[in-house]
């Protein structure tokens, strides 16, 4: 009885089936409420920013309480619900439609290359949907940084506006690989949104770095099903919004190259404190023996 009711509001429930994007009836659809966003959200953690290192001295942090620990919890159930509503609607929508391109495609292509024409309405785009909204959740996450860590982190802020404009493109669009990007997407994050929370409550954190690994995990997918979206777009005949897809790749790529640059900066940071610590107590154990 649980299981069917779950499956009725996350796949069958009315204003899932009948989901069309539309301008006029999508809040949030429109090009300039897109780019009107992304600027508030840069220019507003620019003067956060600024505005710590005017008025608090510097070293001293906001205290946030529960809130980061609320937030992760909050994010981490978010992200579990749309990777259950995508992935019960794409069975859905497979079982549905499988009679228009079962002759040219297998499941798994259908979840990688849409079939040319393809509108974005039904159950599959509105769970991208609620994603595109769910980036502008996520970007909450940097004032934590900026309150808890008195850092305004240059990738955090490109890589939130980036995600957000692909989730758009991906609806405006009807762009191919987009269902395989989110379920991807929203397990990855539930799982990484689930460790915070548990590291914020005070439970053990792992002994890697958990989060960066997942990250790694999510941008190796990403980059295969592009691969994939590619190929099937020259074998099969062509993919939807593949145009779009070109320009995504090229932002995938931003990020994929900002990501590198993040890790070997943090690597080769961290392996440069490892080395002047070991400098320093060969130092003050020659000082003892003196």
């Amino acid at each position: 009885m649980i299981t069917q009711t779950l499956i009725y509001y996350l796949s069958q429930h009315p204003s899932i089936v009948t989901f069309r994007w539309s301008h006029i009836q999508s809040w949030g659809s429109t090009w300039s409420f897109l780019l009107t966003s992304i600027a508030f959200y840069l220019t507003f953690c620019a003067l956060v920013h600024l505005f710590l290192q005017i008025c608090i001295k510097r070293g001293r942090t906001v205290p946030l309480g529960p809130i980061p620990a609320a937030y992760s919890l909050f994010m981490a159930l978010i992200s579990a619900v749309i990777f259950s509503g995508i992935l019960l609607s794409t069975a859905a929508e497979i079982q549905e439609t499988r009679w228009f391109w079962r002759r040219s495609k297998t499941p798994f292509q259908w979840l990688l290359c849409f079939p040319l024409g393809t509108r974005p309405s039904g159950r599959v785009f509105f769970w991208s949907y609620m994603y595109y909204l769910s980036r502008y959740l996520h970007m909450f996450r940097t004032f934590f940084t900026i309150l808890r860590l008195r850092k305004l982190v240059s990738f955090q802020l490109v890589n939130n506006s980036i995600l957000t404009f692909m989730s758009f493109l991906w609806l405006e669009f009807s762009q191919s690989f987009q269902v395989l990007a989110i379920l991807i997407a929203t397990l990855v994050y539930s799982i990484i949104y689930g460790y915070r929370f548990w590291t914020a409550v005070g439970l053990p954190c792992a002994c890697f770095p958990f989060v960066l690994n997942c990250q790694i995990v999510l941008l190796g997918c990403n980059v295969a099903c592009h691969v994939g979206v590619l190929s099937l777009h020259f074998m099969k005949g062509g993919c939807n919004g593949i145009g779009a897809w070109w320009f995504n790749s090229v932002l995938n790529g931003a990020i994929l190259f900002l990501f590198l640059n993040f890790y070997v900066k943090m690597y080769l940071g961290k392996r440069k404190e490892v080395i002047s610590e070991a400098m320093e107590e060969t130092e003050m154990m020659k000082v003892e023996d003196k």
